[in-house]
């Protein structure tokens, strides 16, 4: 009987141990998850603030709350506190943030007053990587540092979104809006809306800078990424009867193409639209209306590729104009061996590459454009491309039944 009892209480000693050993091995598993993860957020990268930053740099602009100083030092991406503190310094009242400022830059005490002093301006706006940038990096900054101030810029800024967003699902490039602007169209230009959508994505994709939202804001989200999705599809360019891609920006009451700077015209646009379809692919479980709109939009990239040609900077005499100093010029080289090249902009109807002017006036060749317009505006764009190579393994996956590319 001793021997029974010493024998069950070494069973059971074992077990507790052994129990206490696998606690105590799914703790580690935990926290060395947990440091895995958190390893992730050391730091705020500059690259999606550069069209910002760029602006900053070359552009000294009397509406500007501040202007560079030369030679002034910027923050390194480790330095995580700091720059949060600039991107909330830049945040205004309303949740958004205005563009073309540096967010790394350190600023004098002079400079962060006159910050501050525009907190209440409305120059809010999703232009050149704004507003959504701005939002993961806070998501960051919270992450990594647990600072509550971070959580709740980062949660003023995602409301401002969702109060930016129209009825139809699309996102202007402003807000609040401006009157009388092309502005108020809804802005697929420079990434705007497909940068929101990306970011609401992440979100809902439980990505780890985001585990903080709860699930009631996250609906209100879901919400929110739903509608711009259907406004996606709902504006693809039906043209001669026939799905193509998009324009840079669309109508915000009929969906339809529409003009935004005197040289952005309203037609079918390659670079944006490369975007849009690459943002699709990355839906997992995809419905029949999104494979169809990636489809018909690979097939209008493929059928719209120009060969032989390649575009090159070539040296030119300095030329000081009202908008921007020109030190070089574009010139179309023809090349038998040159890859397939796509143009900014395709006429409506009839699918014809189209350039154009300041004046708004309409031409067929590069060569046609103002020297200053030719040399300081993306008129080809080799984007398509990088989408048809995805294409094939997207295709495979999703879309088996159907390759629109086979026998091209």
């Amino acid at each position: 009987m001793r021997f029974e009892k010493h024998w069950h209480f070494a069973i059971y000693f074992l077990k507790v141990r052994g129990l206490v050993l696998v606690l105590t091995l799914f703790a580690g598993a935990c926290f060395a998850q947990k440091k895995t993860t958190d390893q992730q957020f050391t730091s705020i990268e500059y690259a999606p603030f550069a069209d910002n930053t760029g602006h900053w740099y070359s552009i000294a602009d009397k509406r500007n709350m501040i202007n560079a100083l030369p030679d002034r030092p910027r923050y390194k991406p480790t330095e995580i506190t700091n720059i949060a503190d600039n991107i909330l310094l830049f945040q205004k009242d309303n949740g958004g943030w205005p563009k073309n400022y540096d967010f790394f830059a350190i600023l004098n005490a002079s400079q962060r007053e006159s910050v501050k002093q525009g907190k209440s301006l409305t120059n809010t706006t999703f232009d050149n990587g704004n507003t959504y940038t701005q939002i993961a990096a806070l998501a960051i900054a919270y992450k990594a540092t647990g600072i509550e101030k971070y959580k709740v810029g980062c949660l003023k800024g995602l409301d401002f979104v969702v109060k930016a967003q129209y009825a139809n699902g699309g996102w202007p490039q402003y807000y609040p809006l401006e009157k009388n602007n092309y502005s108020s169209h809804i802005t697929y230009n420079d990434g705007a809306m497909i940068g929101i959508m990306v970011l609401l994505k992440d979100i809902l994709d439980a990505k780890p800078a985001y585990t903080f939202i709860d699930s009631k804001f996250k609906t209100k989200l879901e919400k929110a990424y739903n509608k711009g999705l259907d406004c996606i599809l709902k504006t693809q360019i039906v043209d001669n009867g026939k799905p193509t891609v998009w324009c840079q920006q669309h109508d915000e009451v009929t969906l339809q193409p529409a003009w935004a700077r005197k040289f952005e015209p309203a037609a079918i646009c390659s670079k944006e639209s490369a975007d849009l379809v690459e943002f699709l692919m990355t839906i997992n479980h995809p419905d029949q209306k999104i494979i169809d709109a990636i489809q018909y939009a690979v097939t209008w990239f493929e059928e719209s590729k120009i060969y032989n040609i390649w575009v090159d900077k070539v040296p030119a005499s300095r030329m000081q104009t009202p908008y921007r100093l020109s030190q070089s010029d574009r010139v179309v080289v023809i090349d038998s061996a040159a890859p397939p090249i796509w143009t900014r902009y395709y006429e409506l109807k009839t699918r014809r590459p189209l350039f154009c002017n300041r004046d708004s006036k309409v031409v067929y060749s590069l060569a046609e454009v103002a020297r200053e317009r030719r040399d300081g505006y993306a008129w080809y764009s080799y984007e398509p491309q990088k989408l048809l190579n995805k294409y094939p393994a997207w295709q495979q996956k999703w879309a088996p039944e159907k390759n629109v590319l086979k026998a091209k």
